[in-house]
Protein backbone atom coordinates (compact mmCIF):
# COMPACT_ATOMS: atom_id res chain seq x y z
CA UNK A 1 0.00 0.00 0.00
CA UNK A 2 1.42 3.66 -1.15
CA UNK A 3 1.66 6.18 1.47
CA UNK A 4 0.87 9.36 0.43
CA UNK A 5 3.13 12.17 0.89
CA UNK A 6 2.53 15.51 2.50
CA UNK A 7 3.22 18.61 0.19
CA UNK A 8 3.66 22.53 1.88
CA UNK A 9 0.74 24.37 1.40
CA UNK A 10 0.74 26.48 -1.49
CA UNK A 11 -0.47 29.66 0.95
CA UNK A 12 2.66 29.49 2.60
CA UNK A 13 4.76 30.02 -1.03
CA UNK A 14 6.24 33.75 -1.56
CA UNK A 15 3.32 35.46 -3.38
CA UNK A 16 4.33 37.41 -6.42
CA UNK A 17 2.64 40.50 -4.70
CA UNK A 18 5.23 40.36 -2.02
CA UNK A 19 8.82 42.11 -2.31
CA UNK A 20 10.55 41.98 -5.51
CA UNK A 21 13.70 39.15 -4.88
CA UNK A 22 16.37 37.72 -7.63
CA UNK A 23 14.31 34.88 -8.36
CA UNK A 24 11.02 32.92 -7.39
CA UNK A 25 11.62 30.44 -5.08
CA UNK A 26 7.99 28.94 -5.82
CA UNK A 27 9.58 28.19 -9.06
CA UNK A 28 12.36 26.29 -7.39
CA UNK A 29 9.45 24.40 -5.57
CA UNK A 30 7.57 23.27 -8.99
CA UNK A 31 11.14 21.93 -9.54
CA UNK A 32 11.49 20.19 -6.54
CA UNK A 33 7.85 18.56 -7.09
CA UNK A 34 8.75 17.27 -10.42
CA UNK A 35 11.91 16.17 -9.38
CA UNK A 36 10.52 14.10 -6.33
CA UNK A 37 7.79 12.44 -8.49
CA UNK A 38 11.00 11.44 -11.02
CA UNK A 39 12.67 10.17 -7.89
CA UNK A 40 9.91 8.17 -6.83
CA UNK A 41 9.58 6.60 -10.02
CA UNK A 42 13.36 5.60 -10.39
CA UNK A 43 12.65 4.20 -6.26
CA UNK A 44 10.01 1.56 -7.63
CA UNK A 45 12.58 0.25 -10.40
CA UNK A 46 15.50 0.61 -7.93
CA UNK A 47 13.37 -1.01 -4.86
CA UNK A 48 13.49 -4.72 -7.49
CA UNK A 49 17.24 -4.38 -8.27
CA UNK A 50 18.96 -2.78 -5.03
CA UNK A 51 16.20 -3.72 -2.39
CA UNK A 52 13.34 -2.64 -0.73
CA UNK A 53 15.61 -0.46 1.93
CA UNK A 54 15.88 2.17 -1.03
CA UNK A 55 12.08 3.12 -0.83
CA UNK A 56 11.91 2.71 3.07
CA UNK A 57 11.05 5.90 5.26
CA UNK A 58 14.00 7.06 6.99
CA UNK A 59 11.80 10.17 9.08
CA UNK A 60 8.88 12.45 8.17
CA UNK A 61 8.12 9.70 5.78
CA UNK A 62 11.23 10.79 3.28
CA UNK A 63 12.77 7.66 1.89
CA UNK A 64 16.09 7.01 1.82
CA UNK A 65 16.66 7.36 -2.25
CA UNK A 66 15.22 10.70 -1.80
CA UNK A 67 17.88 11.61 0.73
CA UNK A 68 20.68 10.17 -0.79
CA UNK A 69 19.42 12.13 -4.18
CA UNK A 70 19.12 15.81 -2.26
CA UNK A 71 22.73 14.16 -1.05
CA UNK A 72 23.72 14.05 -4.24
CA UNK A 73 22.52 17.63 -5.76
CA UNK A 74 24.16 19.07 -2.71
CA UNK A 75 27.21 17.73 -4.18
CA UNK A 76 26.32 18.61 -7.78
CA UNK A 77 26.04 22.66 -6.51
CA UNK A 78 29.42 22.60 -5.07
CA UNK A 79 30.77 21.07 -8.03
CA UNK A 80 28.72 23.76 -10.53
CA UNK A 81 29.68 26.34 -7.76
CA UNK A 82 33.27 26.02 -7.87
CA UNK A 83 33.18 25.03 -12.16
CA UNK A 84 31.51 28.51 -12.00
CA UNK A 85 34.24 30.17 -9.92
CA UNK A 86 37.24 29.02 -11.58
CA UNK A 87 35.69 30.01 -15.20
CA UNK A 88 35.56 33.60 -13.98
CA UNK A 89 39.08 33.26 -11.97
CA UNK A 90 40.47 31.84 -15.37
CA UNK A 91 38.69 34.63 -17.29
CA UNK A 92 39.68 37.78 -15.27
CA UNK A 93 43.40 36.15 -15.52
CA UNK A 94 43.37 36.43 -19.11
CA UNK A 95 41.64 39.84 -19.26
CA UNK A 96 44.02 41.65 -16.90
CA UNK A 97 46.95 40.74 -19.17
CA UNK A 98 45.57 43.64 -21.06
CA UNK A 99 46.75 46.88 -19.20
CA UNK A 100 45.74 49.26 -22.36
CA UNK A 101 42.34 50.78 -21.15
CA UNK A 102 39.69 50.04 -18.35
CA UNK A 103 37.90 46.57 -19.51
CA UNK A 104 34.25 46.95 -17.96
CA UNK A 105 33.50 43.82 -18.83
CA UNK A 106 36.66 43.02 -16.60
CA UNK A 107 35.29 45.04 -14.22
CA UNK A 108 31.89 43.07 -14.34
CA UNK A 109 33.58 39.99 -14.06
CA UNK A 110 35.20 40.75 -11.09
CA UNK A 111 32.24 42.35 -9.14
CA UNK A 112 30.54 39.62 -10.01
CA UNK A 113 32.58 36.26 -8.99
CA UNK A 114 31.94 36.38 -5.23
CA UNK A 115 28.09 37.00 -5.45
CA UNK A 116 27.32 34.61 -7.80
CA UNK A 117 28.52 31.85 -6.04
CA UNK A 118 26.83 32.70 -2.83
CA UNK A 119 23.63 33.56 -5.39
CA UNK A 120 24.56 29.73 -7.03
CA UNK A 121 24.87 28.02 -3.11
CA UNK A 122 22.18 29.71 -1.71
CA UNK A 123 19.24 28.90 -4.59
CA UNK A 124 21.22 25.25 -5.09
CA UNK A 125 21.09 23.75 -1.89
CA UNK A 126 17.28 25.65 -1.68
CA UNK A 127 16.32 23.54 -5.10
CA UNK A 128 18.49 20.68 -3.76
CA UNK A 129 16.48 20.34 -0.74
CA UNK A 130 13.11 21.31 -2.20
CA UNK A 131 11.92 17.57 -2.93
CA UNK A 132 11.81 16.76 0.56
CA UNK A 133 10.41 20.33 2.17
CA UNK A 134 7.20 19.52 1.49
CA UNK A 135 7.65 16.61 4.35
CA UNK A 136 7.71 18.99 7.27
CA UNK A 137 4.31 19.55 7.34
CA UNK A 138 2.77 20.24 10.59
CA UNK A 139 -1.04 19.02 12.40
CA UNK A 140 -2.36 21.96 11.15
CA UNK A 141 -1.43 21.61 7.88
CA UNK A 142 1.35 24.86 7.74
CA UNK A 143 5.27 23.98 6.81
CA UNK A 144 7.02 26.16 8.82
CA UNK A 145 10.40 24.44 7.89
CA UNK A 146 9.36 25.28 3.87
CA UNK A 147 8.23 28.33 4.62
CA UNK A 148 11.66 29.85 6.94
CA UNK A 149 13.76 27.94 3.75
CA UNK A 150 12.36 29.68 1.21
CA UNK A 151 12.28 33.04 3.34
CA UNK A 152 16.43 32.11 4.10
CA UNK A 153 16.47 31.57 0.02
CA UNK A 154 15.04 34.89 -1.06
CA UNK A 155 16.68 37.00 1.76
CA UNK A 156 20.35 35.38 0.42
CA UNK A 157 19.07 36.28 -3.29
CA UNK A 158 18.57 39.67 -2.25
CA UNK A 159 21.89 40.10 -0.47
CA UNK A 160 24.14 38.53 -3.60
CA UNK A 161 22.02 40.50 -5.92
CA UNK A 162 23.25 44.14 -4.02
CA UNK A 163 26.70 42.63 -3.09
CA UNK A 164 27.26 42.01 -6.41
CA UNK A 165 25.94 46.25 -6.73
CA UNK A 166 28.40 47.11 -4.08
CA UNK A 167 31.60 45.37 -5.61
CA UNK A 168 30.42 46.59 -9.12
CA UNK A 169 30.73 50.36 -7.37
CA UNK A 170 33.72 50.11 -5.19
CA UNK A 171 35.53 48.30 -8.51
CA UNK A 172 34.23 50.93 -10.82
CA UNK A 173 35.78 53.83 -7.88
CA UNK A 174 39.06 51.79 -7.59
CA UNK A 175 39.61 52.47 -11.41
CA UNK A 176 37.98 56.19 -11.59
CA UNK A 177 40.65 56.61 -8.71
CA UNK A 178 43.26 55.78 -11.04
CA UNK A 179 41.87 57.63 -13.80
CA UNK A 180 41.47 61.02 -11.46
CA UNK A 181 45.37 59.99 -10.39
CA UNK A 182 46.42 60.44 -13.73
CA UNK A 183 44.70 63.94 -14.59
CA UNK A 184 46.03 66.86 -14.02
CA UNK A 185 42.93 68.09 -12.52
CA UNK A 186 43.08 67.68 -8.36
CA UNK A 187 39.26 68.25 -8.47
CA UNK A 188 38.70 64.63 -9.62
CA UNK A 189 41.09 63.03 -6.87
CA UNK A 190 38.81 64.76 -4.24
CA UNK A 191 35.23 64.26 -5.86
CA UNK A 192 35.76 60.97 -7.23
CA UNK A 193 35.85 59.40 -3.84
CA UNK A 194 32.93 61.37 -2.72
CA UNK A 195 30.68 60.24 -6.07
CA UNK A 196 31.49 56.50 -4.73
CA UNK A 197 30.87 56.65 -1.14
CA UNK A 198 27.54 58.29 -1.93
CA UNK A 199 26.37 55.64 -4.05
CA UNK A 200 27.68 52.90 -1.62
CA UNK A 201 25.76 54.29 0.92
CA UNK A 202 22.68 54.82 -1.28
CA UNK A 203 23.00 51.11 -1.70
CA UNK A 204 23.15 49.67 1.28
CA UNK A 205 20.43 52.10 2.31
CA UNK A 206 18.27 50.59 -0.84
CA UNK A 207 19.58 46.76 0.26
CA UNK A 208 18.93 47.55 3.58
CA UNK A 209 15.04 48.39 2.89
CA UNK A 210 14.41 44.99 0.33
CA UNK A 211 16.20 42.94 3.03
CA UNK A 212 13.50 44.46 5.82
CA UNK A 213 10.58 44.14 3.03
CA UNK A 214 12.10 40.30 2.16
CA UNK A 215 12.02 39.53 5.87
CA UNK A 216 8.49 41.27 7.05
CA UNK A 217 6.66 41.44 3.92
CA UNK A 218 5.78 45.06 4.94
CA UNK A 219 6.24 47.59 2.40
CA UNK A 220 8.28 50.35 3.30
CA UNK A 221 7.74 52.64 0.45
CA UNK A 222 3.77 53.13 1.61
CA UNK A 223 5.14 53.22 5.30
CA UNK A 224 7.93 56.24 4.46
CA UNK A 225 4.47 58.02 2.12
CA UNK A 226 2.38 57.54 5.12
CA UNK A 227 4.82 59.63 7.03
CA UNK A 228 2.41 62.82 5.58
CA UNK A 229 3.74 66.17 6.77
CA UNK A 230 6.92 64.57 9.09
CA UNK A 231 7.87 63.14 5.53
CA UNK A 232 7.77 66.22 3.52
CA UNK A 233 9.52 67.96 6.42
CA UNK A 234 12.27 65.47 6.08
CA UNK A 235 12.23 65.97 2.25
CA UNK A 236 12.89 69.51 3.01
CA UNK A 237 15.26 69.18 5.24
CA UNK A 238 17.03 67.49 3.00
CA UNK A 239 16.65 69.81 -0.13
CA UNK A 240 19.65 71.82 0.20
CA UNK A 241 22.08 68.61 1.16
CA UNK A 242 20.72 67.43 -2.49
CA UNK A 243 21.74 71.02 -4.19
CA UNK A 244 25.24 70.88 -2.31
CA UNK A 245 25.68 67.33 -3.73
CA UNK A 246 24.81 68.87 -7.24
CA UNK A 247 26.44 70.97 -6.71
CA UNK A 248 29.66 68.86 -6.00
CA UNK A 249 29.08 67.00 -9.26
CA UNK A 250 28.77 69.79 -11.31
CA UNK A 251 32.07 70.95 -10.30
CA UNK A 252 33.20 68.19 -11.00
CA UNK A 253 32.16 67.46 -14.58
CA UNK A 254 32.86 71.84 -15.21
CA UNK A 255 35.81 72.21 -13.54
CA UNK A 256 36.09 75.73 -13.16
CA UNK A 257 38.84 75.58 -10.75
CA UNK A 258 41.27 73.32 -9.43
CA UNK A 259 42.54 72.69 -5.21
CA UNK A 260 45.43 75.65 -4.87
CA UNK A 261 44.26 77.98 -7.26
CA UNK A 262 43.10 81.37 -5.96
CA UNK A 263 39.65 82.40 -6.94
CA UNK A 264 37.16 85.06 -6.18
CA UNK A 265 33.44 84.67 -5.34
CA UNK A 266 31.42 87.09 -4.13
CA UNK A 267 33.47 88.98 -0.89
CA UNK A 268 35.96 86.09 -1.00
CA UNK A 269 39.25 85.70 -2.11
CA UNK A 270 41.48 83.12 -1.57
CA UNK A 271 42.76 79.70 -2.36
CA UNK A 272 40.75 76.37 -2.86
CA UNK A 273 41.97 73.80 0.02
CA UNK A 274 39.22 70.91 -0.03
CA UNK A 275 36.53 70.74 -2.72
CA UNK A 276 33.36 68.51 -0.33
CA UNK A 277 30.26 67.28 -0.60
CA UNK A 278 28.61 69.68 0.73
CA UNK A 279 31.29 72.59 0.26
CA UNK A 280 34.39 74.39 -1.11
CA UNK A 281 36.97 75.06 1.58
CA UNK A 282 38.32 78.49 0.98
CA UNK A 283 41.67 79.89 2.59
CA UNK A 284 41.29 83.98 2.63
CA UNK A 285 44.32 86.20 1.70
CA UNK A 286 43.57 87.13 5.60
CA UNK A 287 44.52 83.56 6.22
CA UNK A 288 40.85 82.74 7.38
CA UNK A 289 39.02 79.45 6.24
CA UNK A 290 35.92 80.07 4.51
CA UNK A 291 33.15 77.08 3.87
CA UNK A 292 30.87 77.64 0.79
CA UNK A 293 28.14 75.83 -0.35
CA UNK A 294 28.67 73.78 -3.46
CA UNK A 295 24.98 75.11 -5.00
CA UNK A 296 26.07 78.94 -4.16
CA UNK A 297 29.65 78.69 -6.32
CA UNK A 298 27.97 77.13 -9.11
CA UNK A 299 24.93 79.93 -9.02
CA UNK A 300 27.64 82.62 -8.28
CA UNK A 301 30.27 84.46 -10.68
CA UNK A 302 33.67 83.17 -9.64
CA UNK A 303 36.59 84.55 -10.84
CA UNK A 304 39.63 82.01 -11.17
CA UNK A 305 42.69 84.31 -10.16
CA UNK A 306 45.08 81.28 -9.93
CA UNK A 307 44.11 80.98 -14.64
CA UNK A 308 45.31 83.89 -15.60
CA UNK A 309 48.38 83.82 -18.18
CA UNK A 310 49.68 87.08 -16.89
CA UNK A 311 49.73 90.12 -14.77
CA UNK A 312 48.87 93.28 -15.97
CA UNK A 313 50.18 96.59 -14.82
CA UNK A 314 48.03 99.58 -15.24
CA UNK A 315 49.21 103.11 -13.80
CA UNK A 316 49.26 106.78 -14.08
CA UNK A 317 52.42 109.06 -14.18
CA UNK A 318 51.30 112.93 -13.52
CA UNK A 319 53.90 115.67 -13.88
CA UNK A 320 53.36 119.51 -13.67
CA UNK A 321 51.52 121.60 -16.38
CA UNK A 322 55.03 123.76 -16.41
CA UNK A 323 56.51 121.12 -17.78
CA UNK A 324 57.41 121.89 -21.63
CA UNK A 325 56.02 119.19 -24.48
CA UNK A 326 60.09 118.66 -25.59
CA UNK A 327 59.96 117.36 -22.00
CA UNK A 328 56.86 115.16 -21.44
CA UNK A 329 57.63 113.66 -24.52
CA UNK A 330 61.22 112.71 -23.44
CA UNK A 331 59.43 111.60 -19.83
CA UNK A 332 57.51 109.04 -22.48
CA UNK A 333 60.34 108.32 -23.98
CA UNK A 334 62.33 107.50 -20.50
CA UNK A 335 59.62 105.14 -19.33
CA UNK A 336 59.23 102.81 -23.08
CA UNK A 337 63.60 102.59 -22.67
CA UNK A 338 62.60 101.23 -19.01
CA UNK A 339 60.29 98.64 -20.11
CA UNK A 340 61.64 98.14 -22.99
CA UNK A 341 62.47 93.65 -23.13
CA UNK A 342 61.83 93.92 -19.35
CA UNK A 343 62.14 90.77 -17.35
CA UNK A 344 58.62 89.76 -17.38
CA UNK A 345 57.68 91.19 -21.30
CA UNK A 346 56.21 88.81 -23.85
CA UNK A 347 56.57 89.39 -27.64
CA UNK A 348 52.88 89.67 -28.23
CA UNK A 349 52.14 91.60 -25.10
CA UNK A 350 54.64 94.40 -25.22
CA UNK A 351 54.62 97.69 -23.05
CA UNK A 352 52.43 100.62 -24.12
CA UNK A 353 53.00 104.43 -22.84
CA UNK A 354 51.29 107.49 -23.95
CA UNK A 355 50.39 111.02 -23.06
CA UNK A 356 46.89 110.57 -22.97
CA UNK A 357 45.52 113.69 -20.72
CA UNK A 358 44.96 116.74 -19.18
CA UNK A 359 44.21 116.30 -15.49
CA UNK A 360 42.48 119.54 -13.84
CA UNK A 361 46.27 119.95 -11.98
CA UNK A 362 48.81 118.00 -14.08
CA UNK A 363 49.95 116.40 -16.91
CA UNK A 364 48.81 112.79 -17.74
CA UNK A 365 50.83 110.02 -18.83
CA UNK A 366 49.29 106.19 -19.06
CA UNK A 367 51.45 103.21 -18.27
CA UNK A 368 50.32 99.43 -19.70
CA UNK A 369 52.65 96.46 -19.03
CA UNK A 370 52.23 93.17 -18.64
CA UNK A 371 53.60 90.80 -16.68
CA UNK A 372 54.96 86.80 -17.43
CA UNK A 373 54.82 84.25 -15.70
CA UNK A 374 51.61 85.44 -13.01
CA UNK A 375 54.14 84.98 -9.85
CA UNK A 376 52.74 87.77 -7.93
CA UNK A 377 55.89 88.17 -5.95
CA UNK A 378 58.08 88.18 -8.10
CA UNK A 379 56.03 90.77 -9.80
CA UNK A 380 55.89 93.18 -7.53
CA UNK A 381 59.29 92.83 -6.63
CA UNK A 382 59.82 93.96 -10.52
CA UNK A 383 57.23 96.63 -10.13
CA UNK A 384 59.65 97.99 -7.28
CA UNK A 385 62.59 98.14 -9.50
CA UNK A 386 61.15 100.10 -12.00
CA UNK A 387 59.09 102.60 -9.99
CA UNK A 388 62.66 103.36 -8.56
CA UNK A 389 64.03 103.42 -11.81
CA UNK A 390 61.55 105.85 -13.42
CA UNK A 391 61.81 108.05 -10.26
CA UNK A 392 65.66 108.51 -10.94
CA UNK A 393 65.52 109.61 -14.38
CA UNK A 394 62.89 111.99 -13.67
CA UNK A 395 65.23 113.94 -11.86
CA UNK A 396 68.27 113.52 -13.94
CA UNK A 397 65.94 115.09 -16.82
CA UNK A 398 64.32 117.49 -14.29
CA UNK A 399 60.63 116.48 -14.54
CA UNK A 400 59.04 116.82 -11.77
CA UNK A 401 56.01 114.62 -10.71
CA UNK A 402 52.84 116.60 -10.18
CA UNK A 403 50.23 116.39 -7.24
CA UNK A 404 46.61 117.19 -6.23
CA UNK A 405 46.79 121.02 -5.97
CA UNK A 406 44.82 124.37 -6.70
CA UNK A 407 45.11 128.13 -7.48
CA UNK A 408 43.39 130.37 -5.26
CA UNK A 409 42.39 133.95 -6.24
CA UNK A 410 42.87 136.90 -3.66
CA UNK A 411 40.48 140.09 -3.94
CA UNK A 412 41.80 143.29 -2.68
CA UNK A 413 38.67 145.12 -0.93
CA UNK A 414 39.49 148.62 -1.16
CA UNK A 415 40.11 148.16 -4.77
CA UNK A 416 36.99 146.26 -5.01
CA UNK A 417 35.00 149.43 -3.40
CA UNK A 418 36.42 151.96 -5.82
CA UNK A 419 35.31 149.74 -8.71
CA UNK A 420 32.02 149.55 -7.64
CA UNK A 421 31.46 153.52 -6.86
CA UNK A 422 32.94 153.90 -10.65
CA UNK A 423 30.12 151.47 -11.47
CA UNK A 424 27.34 153.37 -9.67
CA UNK A 425 28.68 156.76 -11.58
CA UNK A 426 28.43 155.62 -15.07
CA UNK A 427 25.02 154.45 -14.40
Amino acid sequence: MKEKESEAPVNLLPSPNESPVPLQTEKLDQAGKMLGKKIDEVGKGASRKVGKWITAKAFWGISWLKLISCLLLLVLVVLVERMVRYFLLRKLQLQSEDKRAVQWWRLFLKALSKPLSLFIRIYGVYWALSPILGYFNAADGSNYVHHVASKVADLGGTVALFWFIYRFVNVVDLQLRKWAAQTESTIDDMLVPLVGRTLRVFILIIGGIMVVQNMTGIEVGPLIASLGIGGLAFALAGKDSIANFLGSLTILLDKPFQVGERIAIDSYDGFVENVGFRSTRVRTLAGHLVSIPNEKIINSTLENIGKRPYLRWQTNLTITYDTPPEKVERAVHIVEGILENHEGMREDLPPRVYFNAFNDWSLNIAVFAWYHPPNYWDYQAWIQKTCLEIMRRFKEEGIEFAFPSQTVYHVNEEKHLELQVLRDKIV
